[in-house]
């Protein structure tokens, strides 16, 4: 408890201190020696104390002062009475870091903020993500050294930040990001990025669409008009020439289903506003129910398939477009593999990452197709790709999949010898056991 330091009990004290030792001198008939030695012991008293002070603040372990009395009582009670008062105020600054920090965090944007001299001062998760930065490996870097795109030098440069700027992401130049620069407090800069690719991929995603899709369904709308056209008029049509035209119109319909659903599938990823960084997909857990599956898929083929996964590997993203990308290289290696072939899929950790891996000792793909691979409706065999029912949306669909979770898929063959699928995630969507 605090009370209030009364300087005449202080000095009352110090003047009955030196009454007795006149009183002893006078006593003693010494009474030069007394008020000397007196004095002595009040200063050597004072600086007791003073030594007694310093060991408390800058060596004690021990929280509450010594125990003394007097003025030096006074003191020790005030640098007490501050010091709780300053850890309560850390306490309090740390409560409202940590919301800072937690609604940061949940900010839908990447956030970076600078300081003068373009110096990282402190970014987010998502900031982390988008634009690749480590931290705390990447503070006091400047901000253009890390994102180096012309553009967005000028950009920074040129201290005009009325309007937002879209260049590619310095991870994954498929992405687009718009970046918004707004200067506040001392000469500080506050970088909100925002993933604004399926924006920019509106109009083209609509132009591909009625590009592609009537491209793709004129083959099988032709076999089955010219089908329907040759039967009502037709006479003395044998019962096999009517078992092929329902088969083929069977099998052109089929197909049309199948495109129709895998384009609805693309649709829906590309449009889709789920955040790839909010939800823990169980992994093995998909990858077990894709293999059952894929077993029934591979009654026909009769390949071994084997598996190698880390039971306690998980990432952050969407389930049901992971599920998609998973299932659709597997099937594919199922699909473009002879019979009897061998298929190896691994999910595991690789240099901190996330890994998926599909090899199989297929056909294998010539090097000039590999770019041209996750085109939509690409075919690097046509005939196959009918024979087999393949729409040539599978690796597009795996293609966005990736873009939507910061990843690309990575594709290694050799003619003859096999082919291998694989894509990683990065350490911030990798939950690692």
């Amino acid at each position: 408890m605090y009370y209030p330091f009364s300087w005449l009990r202080s000095l009352g004290r110090v003047a009955a201190y030196f009454l007795v030792v006149i009183l002893l001198g006078w006593y003693f008939s010494e009474l030069s020696w007394a008020i000397a030695i007196g004095a002595l012991l009040l200063l050597a008293s004072h600086y007791w104390n003073i030594y007694r002070l310093n060991h408390w603040l800058w060596q004690s372990k021990k929280i509450t002062p010594p125990k003394v009395n007097g003025v030096w009582e006074h003191i020790y009670d005030g640098i007490y009475t501050l010091q709780r008062r300053n850890r309560a105020k850390r306490k309090e600054l740390g409560v409202l870091v940590k919301r800072f920090r937690e609604g940061s965090e949940a900010l839908p944007d990447a956030a970076v903020v600078v300081d003068a001299n373009a110096a990282i001062i402190w970014c987010n998760r998502l900031a982390r993500i988008e634009l690749g930065l480590r931290w705390p490996d990447d503070a006091g870097r400047r901000i253009y050294n890390l994102v180096r795109h012309p553009q967005f030098v000028e950009f920074y440069h040129n201290k005009e930040y009325e309007k937002p700027i879209e260049v590619p992401s310095p991870v994954n130049d498929q992405r687009i990001l718009e970046y918004r620069i707004m200067p506040y407090g001392d000469q500080h800069l506050l970088l909100l990025i925002r993933d604004v690719t399926k924006l920019t991929q509106i109009e083209k995603m609509r132009k591909d669409f009625v590009a592609n899709v009537s491209h793709e369904l004129r083959t099988p709308l032709t076999v089955i008009n010219g089908y329907l056209e040759t039967l009502p008029g037709a006479t003395n049509i044998s019962e096999a020439f009517l078992a092929k035209a329902f088969d083929e119109m069977r099998a052109q319909s089929t197909r049309m289903q199948c495109l129709i659903e895998e384009l609805l599938v693309l649709s829906r990823i590309e449009a889709s506003n789920e955040r790839a960084t909010e939800n823990i997909v169980d992994v093995p857990q998909i990858l077990n129910t894709i293999k059952l599956e894929a077993d029934t898929l591979n009654d026909a083929k009769q390949h071994t398939i084997t598996m190698e996964i880390d039971p306690e590997l998980r990432v952050y993203g969407v389930e049901t477009e992971l599920r998609s990308a998973f299932s659709n290289l597997l099937f594919n290696a199922i699909h473009y593999t002879q019979e009897k072939g061998q298929i190896h899929l691994q999910w595991k950790l690789i240099d901190q990452q996330a890994t998926y891996l599909v090899t199989d000792n297929g056909y294998g793909i010539e090097a000039k197709h590999l770019g041209r691979l996750t085109e939509r409706f690409y075919r690097v065999d046509k005939a196959r790709s009918r024979k087999t029912g393949g729409s040539g949306l599978g690796l597009s669909i795996v293609k966005h999949v990736l873009n939507h979770h910061n990843s690309r898929l990575r594709i290694k063959s050799k003619v003859g010898e096999g082919s291998e699928f694989s894509f990683a995630f990065s350490p911030e969507l990798s939950v690692k056991p």
